[in-house]
């Protein structure tokens, strides 16, 4: 009896390596087959300045094309908008220029401070001059961190959470 209570777990516990496994090649294969698309903002300003930058909205641009690029920064772009939100510490003054600058800005700062990030189809450029004011700074290089998570880390996680369910499970079972 002790033998088979035994053998369910080992099998259990093979069985789970394997689908990982062909799960992470199958993934691997996937990811090498597929071509990526890569979102990005219309082709717009490749400026640079040396040292600390920041980028803003262009005052008198379109509106039109303004409100696009900022929906796109906040949008598909991951730019962290909360700051501009209803009683974000960024909301006011309540304007689009200064909402777009900052999400401007926040995408810029996560893609590394590259002057194609700062790319809003013209809308956009890039100061040496902080906009940060009162209570809203404006990130800065090095305070924005990459905000891409590793889907497989946590779905190798995931699968050891189960493992240790089912031990646990089998063992008060007995």
């Amino acid at each position: 009896m002790r033998n088979e209570v035994l053998v369910l777990p080992c099998l259990l516990l093979l069985h789970c390596y394997v689908v990982l496994t062909m799960e992470t090649i199958t993934q691997e294969k996937a990811e090498a087959a597929i071509p990526v698309t890569t979102l990005s903002p219309p082709e717009g300003n490749t400026t640079f300045l040396a040292g600390t930058s920041w980028c803003v909205a262009l005052p008198g641009v379109s509106q039109i094309d303004l409100q696009n690029a900022l929906d796109w920064a906040c949008g598909l772009g991951m730019a962290d908008c909360k700051p501009i939100q209803r009683g974000g510490a960024c909301f006011d003054p309540d304007t689009l220029v200064s909402h777009a600058s900052y999400a401007f800005n926040n995408y810029y700062q996560q893609n590394g401070n590259s002057d194609i990030a700062c790319n809003f189809g013209g809308t956009a450029t890039l100061t040496n001059i902080d906009p940060s004011h009162g209570k809203c700074n404006f990130a800065s290089p090095g305070s924005v961190g990459s905000s891409a998570p590793s889907s497989l880390k946590c779905k190798t996680s995931f699968i050891w959470v189960k493992f240790a369910g089912i031990f646990l499970l089998l063992y008060l079972r007995r």
